[in-house]
């Protein structure tokens, strides 16, 4: 992670009273990508799991394509269950403060997802398999409305005023991250267990590692928003909780804006995720380790691609990169059905292109977001749009596309992201408000 290391130092905030610490963005960035890395590690092993084991171990009464689908189901529910979150646990923040909320938010996050691991199967207690996992999955996506710290918008407000578009990028670099862990490690545990024994006990693992990484984050996002100078640095920027209908009376435009800016983004993330490992698992030969490598190798491309989207955005502006982006993500969702039924070479070039063009639009998502919101509302607005925008874009992607692959043909899931990159290229058309023109000093 040399990326935060070499930043430059940004415009500081005062000391605080004790007067031995200063502000600084590399700072903001290490606890940014450590947290965002173990949100996403979380998802991503769910969302394997959800393909290569469920269906198996939690729906063994359904055929496999069915049973993929219940898994789907369940995977939305998280993103539900998101914006519920987001209001619970901003109470708490108004209340008790954001040490407070981030820590009860990161333990129901371990909690959930080492219990995901302890779950027993269909076969040994029915339905109630069912039940738990869902009601687990519920609990992951209200912790992940209450995991919202506002260090992204942060970060942004502390940049250098020409490195916004590097600094933006920052908090997306957990996404591919989380994923290459994520694959890497189902992928060892595939190759170095017989299948009888993964199914049985070795797919658990993931889930009890998930809740060491989510210690390790919850200490790193501590250490900072803990700091009395960050405390102040929140302060004085405004990135304060503010009330949901004060939010959306005030800011109500921005929001409805906001959801469909990154949509084309969020939906091309499953896209390239979560669909494709169900799609070469139902109907290919290819073995689940070989995709799984092929998914981290391409995810390491989209890393090189969320670092070159902060050095475009600041050389051409982070409306026009957002826009190149959707286009590129309507060009794609014609040419991916093609890619995808074409053998290896195909997937291969799909995973790749993919990733690449995902990384452009998505490291520029976050900070698109927090950009259109005024300082008085920037947190809470940042927030909703960014729970509804993952439950509209993404949450519901991977269940729909396989759906319509299968009932359709691979043209039609393909239509599905194209819609997407249509939204977003409206809303990108509408909205002035892209470079930041609310930074108040």
């Amino acid at each position: 992670m040399s990326t935060t290391s070499s930043m430059p130092a940004a415009e500081p905030a005062a000391p605080s009273s004790h007067g031995r610490h200063r502000v600084s963005p590399s700072d903001v960035a290490v606890g940014v990508i450590i947290g965002r890395t173990s949100e996403f590690f979380d998802f991503f092993v769910f969302a394997i799991a959800s393909v290569i084991v469920f269906p198996q171990r939690i729906f063994p009464f359904a055929d496999p394509l069915t049973g993929t689908l219940l898994s789907f189901a369940l995977l939305a529910l998280a993103f539900i269950a998101r914006p519920l979150g987001s209001v619970l646990f901003m109470s708490i923040d108004r209340r008790h403060g954001r040490v407070t909320k981030l820590t009860a938010a990161l333990f129901l996050m371990g909690t959930a997802t080492v219990a995901m691991g302890l779950i027993p199967s269909y076969e040994n207690v029915g339905g109630w398999a069912v039940v738990i996992l869902a009601v687990l999955r519920i609990a992951q996506g209200l912790a992940l409305g209450g995991a919202w710290d506002g260090m992204p918008s942060l970060l942004a407000l502390t940049a250098p005023r020409n490195r916004r578009g590097f600094y933006a990028m920052v908090s997306q670099l957990g996404a591919p991250i989380g994923l290459i862990v994520a694959s890497l490690l189902f992928a060892y545990l595939a190759a170095n267990l017989t299948a009888q024994d993964f199914l049985d006990w070795g797919w658990r693992y993931p889930f009890f590692v998930a809740f060491s990484v989510n210690v390790v984050a919850l200490f790193a996002r501590l250490r900072i928003v803990a700091t009395e100078e960050f405390a102040e640095l929140f302060e004085s920027r405004e990135l304060q909780p503010t009330r949901i209908g004060k939010t959306l009376r005030e800011d109500g435009g921005a929001i409805l804006i906001g959801i469909f800016v990154p949509l084309a983004s969020f939906a091309m993330f499953h896209m390239v995720t979560v669909y494709p490992l169900s799609w070469i698992y139902l109907y290919t030969n290819e073995t689940l380790l070989s995709f799984l490598i092929i998914e981290a190798v391409a995810a390491t491309g989209g890393i090189g691609a969320i670092l070159l989207s902060g050095w475009l955005a600041d050389r051409i502006g982070r409306r026009n990169l957002l826009l190149v982006g959707a286009l590129l993500i309507g060009c794609f969702a014609v040419l991916a059905p093609l890619l995808l039924s074409a053998g290896k070479t195909g997937e291969l070039v799909y995973m790749i292109v993919g990733f690449f063009i995902l990384g452009l639009s998505f490291g520029q998502s976050s900070g698109a977001v927090a950009s259109l919101f005024e300082a008085r509302n920037r947190y809470t607005g940042s927030a909703i749009v960014s729970d509804l925008a993952w439950m509209f874009g993404a949450g519901f992607a991977p269940l729909t596309a396989l759906l319509l692959s299968t009932w359709l043909g691979l043209s039609a899931a393909g239509l599905y992201l194209l819609s997407g990159a249509i939204c977003s290229t409206v809303a990108i058309l509408f909205s002035g408000k892209l470079e930041f023109r609310a930074v108040e000093r």
